[in-house]
């Protein structure tokens, strides 16, 4: 069950964030901490990458905003963070961000059945996805990919 406090610290974060060019991620208030520890994710609305510097900057913002609120009687840890890298790709920048990498593809065949496959990430240009499979590429049609993720190596 979240704390009765919740829903006014996201909507209080959310302002906050909105009016620094962030968005929020996610929020959660960790009551059994001693003291109680206030961990708030952004993200950049633009899409850029959140530095530490960002994450201090808000630090200071969103904690003055809290003490002004009074929502927080008693004391607490604030934590700002990013959300940090999800295991999807989605955006031209993750693709080239993570050629090379070990990859799992989830897609359809011609006969419109779901496979999965793995490989080493190439390459994804406008009309196919390519990876290598033990030094094979293997091209899969754009159109025809339904997923796209990291995997560990070997796994």
């Amino acid at each position: 069950m979240p704390h009765p406090l919740l829903p006014d610290l996201e909507t209080l974060a959310t302002k906050v964030a909105a009016s620094k060019g962030f968005a929020l991620c996610g929020i959660q208030l960790l009551t059994h901490m001693s003291p109680m520890t206030l961990e708030v994710q952004i993200r950049h609305s633009s899409g850029a990458d959140v530095s530490l510097d960002d994450c201090a900057g808000f630090s200071g913002v969103l904690g003055d905003a809290l003490e002004a609120s009074t929502l927080l009687t008693d004391a607490y840890v604030l934590e700002i963070s990013s959300p940090g890298i999800g295991d999807q790709l989605s955006s031209d920048r993750d693709f080239e961000t993570f050629r090379g990498f070990p990859v799992e593809v989830h897609h359809r065949d011609k006969d419109d059945s779901e496979q999965r496959l793995e490989g080493l990430l190439l390459e994804r240009d406008a009309d196919t996805l390519q990876i290598n499979i033990r030094g094979r590429i293997k091209r899969i049609a754009r159109d025809c990919v339904i997923g796209v993720r990291l995997t560990s190596p070997g796994s």
